[in-house]
């Protein structure tokens, strides 16, 4: 389980390595363009239920730490559906990995 560490808050935020990973790209890109926007997710097992979101803002600390070594490869598709997502009014909404099925 990776961990986002946002702001002065020693509260970590655990989402799973691979979902990260493409976050992270997400979250990079627009934070190059100096773009603020939120960030929402479902709360994982072992926590409270329900959801949170967080504003993420170029001026905010922000560090990304995962449990794996090496970064997984990344789903091209995935990332586009978390930039549609980011650019929307309602923010990134972490959803789901699509993985399309092989062509026979």
């Amino acid at each position: 389980m990776a961990t986002l560490f946002y702001g002065a808050s020693d509260v970590p935020i655990h989402i799973e390595d691979r979902a990260l990973a493409h976050l992270k790209i997400v979250i990079a890109t627009k934070l190059r363009r100096q773009e603020s926007f939120t960030l929402s997710w479902q709360h994982t097992e072992g926590e409270p239920g329900g959801r949170s979101t967080i504003w993420i803002h170029p001026s905010i600390p922000l560090r990304f730490s995962f449990d794996e070594p090496e970064q997984p490869q990344l789903n091209s598709r995935w990332i586009e559906d978390l930039m549609q997502s980011v650019n929307s009014t309602g923010g990134i909404m972490l959803v789901d990995e699509v993985i399309d099925a092989p062509v026979e």
